[in-house]
């Protein structure tokens, strides 16, 4: 992985521009899709030129054939979000080696990361064939996000520097333009997100929902037929691309849902409308047809080792690769093993904002963080657990980051109870209950609850090894499995005293992307909730950063935002990962641990090694699933 300084992002954006420009569009000769081809000729359908914008997007790697059906298994209804993830149709995209490049939009102009000029495809439409312009950024602006009734809290937090929204103008029916008076150089990434902040909508389709817009004799049927309290709601329910649950949402996706939930199977076809071509000019996506078929998640496993999944990796572990392995030719599938990207496949999270207060007193303590990391053995993890494949250490970057440092992910790691003891008994923790525990300051035992969500066999067989560990310093510890709903809210109102969930989303990070992380900006860090929370309101709830660990970050977040140059990010976000290794803010205990992927014998265009992780990369998008393919099966009487 490269890091991509301000100069070679624009450079990027110029030759993209160019390359995916009219040039090499313009020179194709487009091929019909054969599925769509009936419709063509009866003309329920436009011929395929007539469809992809007039400088379609290029992808120039092998080309594929059309046709055929996917076959995945999902757990709930919930998991059709999957596939406006792993589809990966951005305004702005990461390549695999996470260079940002403009993918729905044609170009971008920035200048001194303030200002963005958005320009789209001409040509281009939504899934339902209307055009795709920039009325549709207009109205989600406008209409939506700063709409009261739409968006009680305004547009979301991320658009905004310091408070101050972006101005969004309008420039003519293909460009949009937003400005910051501060740089805000997160834009372009927070569009390449694998849940991005879409702003745009279909507003041709929402207007109807839409109370400034409709009927109203209209509008208040649809609101009473759908049984919603009114206008506003029946708006937020059927406008969520995010969720991907309204089949009639026109979309700019490879693949557009065509089962209403709630169901035991849905399906998704291709669209017909969609903006990339192959170098020979055939429209993408290769495959026509995704079939998800809902399963019980403890038996997904089983049910892809007998072959009924063509491509799965969401619900498979480490620890069923033996079974996948053995079933590969029965069953016409071969398994993979990808990289993860988290800083740490699991991490303990002590909550820096628990009520209980000699709870708190304990926590902030760095010589008590510092003591529980120093009493783990990470190796016996690593041995018992990922059978010795995974890289031993803290939750900070991978070696694959130009980030990483091995100081940073050796800090308090080696496992040595005696220091442990030592630092335990500094902080005055020496008086013991009969049975060698530990007493807190206010006479309770030493024990520590971890929660997790479910019941989770990784995280289970971790915290026992953990538990034996922590009990030869005198610390019991208890595992408790909460639905996650249910943890969630226990963390956000101070409940949890710790929890154990995977590590940094991204560790794999370059130091153009955002260090958010690192610093109490998102309710959704479990070490500082509150201290996230109010960051994210504006100070309206949660509450005030009063550690100097956690306002020192916090400054030096703000100052990565007011960084010009490439050189200055780098420095700051090195300066971060350090404070957060030194204090143990978080407490890492394994890494790179391998994501099985069970692809089938039919299946092209899926890289034999890649890497498997949420943020950068949205699973398999950064590689394209509209490129994924299948070769024809072979008859019956001849050899495949």
């Amino acid at each position: 992985m490269r890091p991509l300084g301000m100069r070679r992002l624009a450079s990027v954006l110029a030759l993209t521009a160019l390359l995916l420009g009219s040039g090499e569009a313009r020179a194709l000769t487009y091929i019909e899709t054969p599925s769509l081809a009936e419709d063509v000729a009866a003309g329920k359908l436009p011929p395929v030129d007539k469809r992809v914008p007039t400088d379609p997007a290029v992808e120039s790697g092998r080309p594929g054939q059309p046709g055929g059906e996917l076959h995945v298994l999902i757990s709930s209804a919930r998991d059709t979000r999957l596939l406006a993830i792993i589809g990966y149709a951005r305004l702005m995209a990461y390549t695999p080696a996470y260079d940002l490049v403009p993918d729905i939009l044609e170009s971008v102009d920035q200048h001194d990361q303030r200002i963005y000029t958005l320009h789209l495809r001409p040509g281009h439409r939504w899934s339902d064939g209307e055009p795709f312009t920039s009325e549709d950024f207009r109205y989600w602006w406008e209409d939506v996000a700063n709409n009261s009734k739409l968006s009680p809290t305004g547009p979301p937090v991320a658009l905004l520097r310091e408070g101050e929204k972006p101005k969004v103008e309008i420039l003519d029916p293909l460009t949009v333009r937003y400005s910051w008076s501060a740089p805000m150089p997160t834009f372009l990434s927070l569009l390449a997100s694998p849940t991005p902040i879409t702003i745009y909508r279909p507003a041709h389709y929402l207007k109807q929902f839409h109370a400034k817009y409709a009927d109203k004799d209209k509008l208040d049927a649809l609101v009473q037929a759908a049984h919603v309290r009114n206008w506003a709601q029946l708006h937020n329910r059927v406008d969520n691309p995010v969720r991907n649950d309204n089949p009639d949402l026109p979309t700019l996706d490879p693949w557009v849902l065509k089962t209403a939930p709630p169901s035991e199977r849905f399906v998704f076809e291709r669209n017909p409308y969609y903006y990339r071509v192959d170098r020979e000019g055939r429209q993408l996506p290769y495959i026509d047809r995704i079939d998800a078929a809902v399963a019980d998640s403890k038996i997904i496993p089983a049910k892809v080792g007998a072959g009924e999944a063509d491509l799965q990796s969401r619900y498979l572990r480490f620890d069923n690769y033996t079974f996948l392995k053995a079933s590969e030719a029965r069953n016409s599938y071969r398994v993979r093993l990808w990289k993860t990207g988290y800083g740490s496949q699991l991490a303990l999270y002590p909550n820096l904002n628990v009520n209980d207060p000699a709870w708190r007193n304990l926590l902030r303590d760095v010589r008590f963080r510092r003591a529980l990391s120093l009493a783990i053995d990470r190796h016996e993890i690593n041995n018992v657990i990922y059978y010795g494949l995974a890289l031993e250490g803290q939750n900070t970057m991978l070696p694959d980051s130009p980030l990483y440092s091995a100081a940073d992910r050796k800090a308090w790691a080696e496992y040595d109870p005696g220091q442990a003891r030592r630092l335990l008994d500094e902080i005055g923790l020496t008086k013991k209950n009969s049975e060698g525990i530990r007493l807190m300051p206010d006479g309770r035992p030493l024990q520590i609850v971890v929660e997790m969500a479910g019941a989770a066999a990784e995280e289970g067989d971790v915290l026992e090894l953990i538990r034996d560990n922590w009990r030869e310093v005198g610390i019991k510890l208890f595992a408790k499995p909460l639905q996650i709903e249910v943890m969630h809210n226990r963390i956000f109102s101070g409940e949890t005293v710790m929890c154990i969930d995977r590590g940094l989303e991204n560790g794999l990070a370059n130091a153009e992307m955002s260090p958010a992380h690192l610093a109490p900006t998102l309710q959704s860090d479990w070490q500082w909730p509150r201290w996230g929370q109010f960051y994210e309101t504006h100070g309206m709830s949660g509450e005030a950063p009063d550690l100097p660990v956690g306002m020192d970050l916090l400054k030096l977040a703000r100052q990565w935002m007011d960084a010009t140059d490439f050189e200055a990010r780098q420095a700051l976000w090195r300066r971060m990962l350090a404070i957060h290794a030194d204090q143990v803010l978080t407490i890492g205990l394994v890494a790179e641990v391998p994501q099985p992927v069970v692809v089938s014998d039919r299946l092209r265009n899926i890289p034999e090694q890649g890497v498997y992780n949420f943020d950068p990369g949205a699973f398999f998008g950064v590689y394209k699933p509209d490129r994924f393919w299948f070769v024809p099966e072979a008859p019956a009487d001849q050899p495949s």
